[in-house]
C-alpha cells in the first residue's frame, strides 16, 4: 500500500525533484511519524514527495528512473530480489538514497547486496547496566557524545561535537565509507569487549552516479527534534539528492 502526499509527476525538466519516501517495519523507530517529520522540509525545498509503505516500489524500473531522492526508514523487514535490483540500479544511475537510525543501517538483514549498498550494518546498542534496568526502551538509552570528524564537509560544517541521550550504535562497517561524525563505545566493568570501539555516526558514500547518506541517531521523533541532528539530517537528505 501507499499514501500519496504529492504525487509524483511525469519527468519533466520543469518539474519538481522527486523524491520517494519508503517506510515500514518495526514500529518502536516510529517510521511514520519521523518521515512526517521531514516531508514539509523537502517540499519547501522544491520536492514532490510519494510516500510508500514498504519497498515493492522499487522493482519498479520506470518509477525510480524519475526518482531524485529515495528517504527508507524500515527497520528490519524484507526485500524481494527484484525490489534490491531496482533500488541499487537507481542509486547507481544518480538517485540519491538517504536515511537514519535502524531504517537504513538496520534494514533488510538478510540481503547482503543490500549492506554493501549502504556500506553499514547495526551490532549493537550496548545499554546501562543491568542494575539500572527499568524495563522499557531507555533501559538502551546512554550519554555519549558524537564527535564531528570532517569540520569542512557541508553535511557537518558548523556542527559541534554535542552530546545524545539514546541507543549509541554499534557498527560493522567498511573502508568505503567518508565518515564524518563517530561516536566511542567505552569499555565499563562487566563489558566483555577489552577496549574502546569507536563507530561512525554520519557517513557518505558514492555509488555509481548516486550518493548515500546516513546518520545513526534516529531513534524517535525525540531524537531527531534535537538541533543538531536535525540539522545533519536536512543536510544530508538535500546532499544526497540528485
Amino acid at each position: 500500500m501507499s499514501s500519496t502526499v504529492t504525487s509524483l509527476p511525469d519527468f519533466d525538466a520543469a518539474q519538481p525533484r522527486r523524491a520517494l519516501v519508503v517506510r515500514g517495519g518495526w514500529d518502536g523507530h516510529q517510521p511514520v511519524e519521523t518521515t512526517e517529520l521531514f516531508i514539509p522540509f523537502l517540499i519547501e525545498n522544491g520536492f514532490a514527495v510519494d510516500v510508500h509503505e514498504d519497498p515493492a516500489c522499487y522493482a519498479d524500473r520506470a518509477l525510480m528512473a524519475g526518482v531524485d531522492l529515495v528517504v527508507q526508514c524500515v527497520t528490519m523487514g524484507s526485500i524481494g530480489s527484484d525490489e534490491i535490483a531496482g533500488l541499487r540500479a537507481a542509486v547507481e544511475a544518480g538517485t540519491g538514497l538517504a536515511g537514519w537510525h535502524g531504517g537504513i543501517v538496520d534494514s533488510f538483514r538478510n540481503e547482503p547486496s543490500y549492506l554493501q549498498l549502504v556500506g553499514g550494518q547495526f551490532g549493537a546498542h550496548p545499554g546501562r547496566p543491568p542494575e539500572e534496568w527499568t524495563g522499557g526502551p531507555g533501559d538502551n538509552f546512554v550519554a555519549h557524545t558524537v564527535t564531528i570528524s570532517d569540520r569542512a564537509h557541508p553535511i557537518t560544517s558548523g556542527v559541534p561535537d554535542f552530546e545524545l541521550v539514546t541507543e549509541q550504535y554499534w557498527m560493522f562497517v567498511d573502508g568505503y565509507n567518508d565518515v564524518l561524525a563517530t561516536t566511542t563505545q567505552r569499555r565499563r566493568p562487566g563489558d566483555p569487549w577489552h577496549g574502546e570501539v569507536v563507530s561512525p555516526v554520519v557517513w557518505t558514500r558514492r555509488w555509481g552516479a548516486g550518493r548515500v547518506f546516513v546518520a545513526t541517531p534516529g531513534h524517535d521523533v525525540d531524537v531527531l527534534r534535537d538541533p543538531n541532528v536535525e540539522l545533519i539530517v536536512r543536510r544530508g537528505l538535500l546532499w544526497a539528492s540528485r
